[in-house]
């Protein structure tokens, strides 16, 4: 098998590991369909805009519905506080009480992301590496932005750009390599950040954000995540002080 071949394994990802993957069109509601829509068009058609008016997009009942429906799958690994998505479906109208508490806690802005749990997945070399994984209802939140944000930061992106966009993934930057390699363009650059995620300061991070976005209330529930503190447990199963952050790396394993 070579490096190029479209079956080589590269391990478990984090979104591999939590089941979570590109936004689901089909999921969305029409009306959903359209503020994505409008978001991206004015992002293409105003490079330069700052949105500054999302927060109250994000809270939205049909936004929190359509997040549930992409997060909220059973068999899951639930994150510090235990909750899975079995224990909600389990409850009568048990998901319609959990969304109608995260739509009160962020409309009043009360919600404030729990700790993450560490854990520890499989790589394709045998060694293993560290994933964060919030709990179900910090990633409902999370995936509530991602569906305000998500159309807005596609539009800046460049068409060779595949790294965790939609619709995209890494055999598809192959297939570019490949059609290149055929082209006869035999010159590679390859290029790889030492434990990026770990180390991403998180000022350089959101002054990139505000490039785009400028509203409050989004920039902060990102900075509550950034800012989460990691508990990880010991081998016996007991959790350990929770870690704060220390204004850098970000917890591989959130939707956002």
């Amino acid at each position: 098998m070579q490096p190029l071949d479209p079956q080589v394994h590269y391990g478990i990802t984090d979104r591999d590991f939590l089941d979570v993957h590109d936004v689901q069109m089909d999921l969305l509601p029409d009306k959903l369909h359209q503020l994505r829509w409008k978001l991206n068009q004015k992002a293409k058609k105003e490079p330069k805009f700052r949105f500054y008016a999302l927060y109250d997009r994000v809270y939205r009942m049909d936004v929190l519905e359509a997040a549930w429906k992409h997060v909220g799958k059973k068999g899951k690994a639930p994150g510090i506080d235990g909750v899975r998505a079995e224990d909600i479906l389990a409850e009568e109208n048990g998901v319609g009480k959990f969304l109608t508490a995260l739509h009160e806690e962020l409309k009043s802005k009360n919600y404030h992301p729990s700790p993450v749990k560490r854990v520890y997945i499989p790589k394709a070399d045998g060694s293993k590496r560290p994933l964060g994984i919030p709990t179900l209802k910090d990633r409902v939140a999370q995936m509530a932005v991602v569906l305000i944000l998500e159309p807005i930061f596609e539009a800046d992106f460049l068409d060779c750009s595949h790294g965790f966009r939609p619709g995209r993934k890494a055999h598809d930057a192959l297939e570019e390599i490949r059609a290149n390699l055929k082209a006869g363009r035999t010159a590679v650059y390859d290029a790889d950040l030492k434990s990026y995620f770990d180390t991403i300061p998180h000022d350089k991070l959101m002054a990139t954000v505000r490039m785009r976005v400028v509203d409050r209330g989004v920039l902060g529930l990102i900075r509550g995540w950034l800012r989460a503190p990691i508990i990880e447990c010991d081998e016996s199963g007991k959790p350990q002080p929770p870690r704060k952050s220390e204004g850098k790396g970000t917890p591989q394993g959130g939707v956002i």
